[in-house]
């Protein structure tokens, strides 16, 4: 560990934070692409966390959250700075309607243990591969549905480290946007406040959303979702089919042939090759049909 990282945590209990080095962002994102992060560290506690965005911000030191790395793409050139990491916060628990999830627990966990204990309205985040952190961050959704539409509590930590509790009301949830993204804040742990329900139809209802995502979504290569945002009135997968982009590549990066709004790895892929295909569908999209395709997954090298 390099001497200004160990400075990092002076006066720290050690025994809060998992630290390791050199880790490949093609192991900590679903795109399966990008450099090596040099240092990342995990805190094991909310208050641990906190503690190290304090210090990380105090001495101006560069650094990264990641949570699952289901809606990113990492520099190929790798980072240098801190890459802080949400894995270690994963405790889940229900009392009586709440079920309550750090930021590191998967959507799709919190689905399953719900539906388990008879309790409705996550059912859309079945299969969903994000975590309840980013989820938040992003207001992740599907099937016409959202997490910023739950009964939430959410502890959150600001920019500065202090950790307070927002309802959702204070979100700003908005579609793929939330306070979380426009202020820099973090969703470190949320309550769901849940309605009771027959398990067996919830579970219905779950099988039958993965059933679709299956029927119509590339699930077996790697790829970060629905890669763009859906247009007001229109749908970004069917603007791109219209513009004779199904199946394009560059390098080995495509437009999937089974959903024109996700962009696969095709194995190998360099997050410059994803990066180059979804700037031309940008290009064409916008020559074809006149709309501007935004971005939904972010960009790390970006610092957004």
């Amino acid at each position: 560990m390099k001497a200004e990282h160990r400075r990092l945590f002076d006066g720290f209990d050690p025994d809060q934070y998992l630290i390791r080095e050199n880790l490949s962002f093609a192991s900590l994102t679903s795109f399966r692409t990008g450099g090596t992060a040099a240092f990342a560290v995990s805190p094991k506690t909310p208050e641990a966390f906190g503690k190290l965005i304090c210090r990380l911000t105090e001495r101006g030191t560069d650094y990264l959250l990641l949570g699952h790395g289901t809606n990113v793409l990492a520099p190929d050139e790798g980072y240098t700075g801190v890459l802080v990491l949400t894995d270690q916060l994963n405790e889940l628990k229900i009392t009586e309607n709440v079920l309550s999830a750090q930021a590191g627990v998967l959507l799709h966990t919190a689905a399953i243990a719900a539906q388990k204990a008879a309790l409705s309205g996550l059912e859309f985040a079945y299969g969903i591969p994000g975590s309840v952190g980013g989820g938040l961050c992003m207001n992740a959704g599907a099937f016409e549905h959202s997490l910023g539409e739950l009964d939430l509590r959410i502890l959150s930590c600001d920019p500065a480290g202090r950790l307070l509790t927002l309802s959702c009301a204070d979100c700003d949830f908005s579609y793929r946007d939330s306070i979380f993204l426009q202020k820099g804040y973090f969703a470190l742990a949320c309550e769901f406040h849940l309605k009771p329900g027959d398990a067996d139809a919830i579970k219905a209802q779950m099988d039958a959303y993965l059933e679709r995502r299956k029927q119509t979504q590339p699930l077996e290569y790697p790829s970060a979702g629905s890669f763009f945002k859906r247009p007001k009135g229109h749908f970004a997968g069917r603007l791109i089919e219209d513009a004779g982009l199904k199946g394009v590549r560059v390098g080995a990066a495509q437009v999937s042939e089974k959903h024109a709004g996700f962009l696969i790895n095709l194995g190998g892929a360099t997050t410059k090759d994803v990066t180059d295909l979804a700037a031309l569908v940008q290009a064409r999209v916008k020559e074809h049909s006149g709309v501007t395709l935004e971005r939904e997954v972010r960009y790390l090298s970006d610092h957004d």
